[in-house]
């Protein structure tokens, strides 16, 4: 035994010697996305009980804030249902086990995870899937379930369940369920992955003649049909969440190919073979960023770099190249990504290209486990400092005032730098957290060099190193909004 974890902890020495390199060449980005999927579905939390679910949820929150993420994508809907109070939903049974039964002890997940998110200073996204009503998995449903009371706006194909896509009063629904979660939740965004149309099957046909019949709306493309039905959801879904919480992101995750060149046709594509968005799945992802209709896109390139059928590299350099209208964020692969051990190679490509607003982690649980040295190697060097989110100017590019009364005090515990927040107008002008810069003695103050940010925190305090008093450093404060538009700066000269 003592030899196994000698060996582990070789492994790890290795692999972070090998990436410590990385930072010499490119300085740390001030601003990035730096997300993690929390998956339900899998079943890593049915039938735990309250306590055991949140204990397993600490750990991976504690275990994704000491690798430096900051945005948490927490799946609460994933068939129709809810991990959390829902009036229109039965509990989910990848909660409790069975479909519409509460929790015991009751606890409502969601709104414990936008507390603890908080928290940590994270954002927390909450994660639906739009059309999926039941997973194959999935053998009862409970009687609040909305098939039970529309049965005639599913239909089923290869032991799914899904909410035919071609109707209004679907989409409706949806939005109806969208609204209800950022009305009642503070989540700082909704998010949507990879499900719209059905995976392809093979042999067997998606039954939605009768539907197409009755509202083709003069399309006579069964293919543009489609697409132009997930188009008016996700037009609709982004003026609904801009009506309701104007503050609140929305963001997709698509499959990593959008359509194969070799396909032909006069739509872009990228130099691969495998399944597509635009074609197989009826997403038109790079429409929606054209339009405006999402905020951020976070295409899930799980490959390896040099992938004969999808190169990481090819996709990557692809969708920096067309969806960079919009924050573009990579997804991950943890557990890929290890085995083709081509871990720096990938990060140090992505933020060398500047459409490229960051990555997204699949998935939280192989976080919490350090599979393969991967949030070892974020927190000793890609995640050494804290990041604030990308910029989004087209939903709010106002700051925040200025903090005000910037001083220290001497607490019980220690030494504090201490600040008042500034007014705001209005909801979206109000600051939200704080950015904590430190320069030493002779260095330029720059708010912009990502190397001085020391902390982002949510209340107007933060204790200080105090050492022996002798060494003189500048502090620097500025206010972030929602979206965290940045205020102007507040410095103050300490000696610690």
């Amino acid at each position: 035994m003592k030899a196994i974890l000698f060996f582990r902890r070789l492994a790890t020495v290795l692999l972070l010697a090998c990436l410590a390199p990385s930072l010499t060449h490119a300085a740390l980005p001030k601003r990035e996305f730096r997300g993690a999927w929390v998956q339900i579905i899998n079943g890593q939390f049915q039938g735990l009980g309250t306590e055991a679910t949140q204990r397993r949820l600490l750990e991976q929150l504690d275990a994704m804030q000491q690798c430096g993420i900051n945005v948490v994508m927490f799946q609460v809907r994933g068939e129709a249902d809810a991990m959390y109070a829902s009036p229109y939903e039965p509990w989910s049974r990848f909660l409790t086990g069975q479909q519409g039964q509460a929790p015991q002890p009751y606890w409502d997940p969601l709104a414990w995870m936008v507390h603890e998110c908080h928290k940590r200073q994270m954002e927390i996204h909450a994660w639906i899937n739009p059309y999926r009503a039941k997973t194959k998995g999935t053998t009862q449903l409970a009687t609040t379930h909305p098939y039970a009371q529309w049965p005639e706006r599913f239909f089923a194909y290869d032991g799914l369940l899904l909410f035919d896509p071609g109707l209004q009063e679907n989409r409706d629904y949806i939005c109806q369920i969208a609204k209800d979660i950022v009305s009642r939740y503070d989540v700082d965004g909704l998010h949507i992955d990879d499900y719209f149309y059905p995976y392809p099957a093979a042999g067997q046909a998606i039954p939605d003649d009768a539907t197409y019949a009755l509202h083709s709306n003069g399309l006579h493309d069964r293919g543009d049909w489609r697409r132009y039905n997930v188009n008016l959801l996700i037009e609709q879904l982004h003026r609904t969440l801009r009506e309701t919480k104007p503050w609140v992101k929305f963001g997709v995750s698509p499959f990593g190919i959008y359509h194969n060149r070799k396909n032909g046709g006069s739509i872009v594509g990228s130099a691969t073979g495998g399944l597509q968005n635009y074609d197989d799945l009826y997403a038109d992802v790079l429409y929606w960023v054209d339009k405006g209709w999402v905020d951020y896109t976070v295409p899930q390139i799980y490959w390896e770099i040099g992938n004969k059928a999808a190169d990481y590299d090819c996709l990557c350099r692809w969708w920096a190249k067309y969806a960079s209208g919009r924050p573009l964020v990579i997804g991950q692969d943890i557990e890929r990504t290890v085995k083709h051990g081509d871990f720096q190679q990938k990060l140090d490509l992505q933020r060398s290209l500047k459409g490229v607003s960051g990555s997204c982690m699949w998935y939280s649980s192989a976080l919490a486990a350090n599979t393969g040295n991967y949030a070892a190697a974020l927190r000793a060097n890609y995640h050494q400092k804290p990041a604030l989110q990308p910029l989004m100017p087209f939903m709010d590019k106002e700051a925040p005032g200025k903090v005000k009364k910037l001083k220290t005090l001497w607490m019980p515990d220690g030494y504090y730098l201490f600040w008042t927040a500034p007014k705001a107008k209005d909801e979206m002008n109000r600051a939200r957290q704080y950015a904590v810069y430190a320069f030493q003695k002779g260095e330029k103050v720059n708010t912009e060099d990502a190397s001085h940010l020391v902390g982002i925190t949510s209340e107007p305090l933060m204790k200080l190193p105090y050492v022996h008093g002798k060494d003189k450093i500048t502090y620097v404060v500025t206010a972030l909004d929602r979206l965290h538009n940045e205020s102007k700066a507040v410095k103050k000269k300490i000696k610690l």
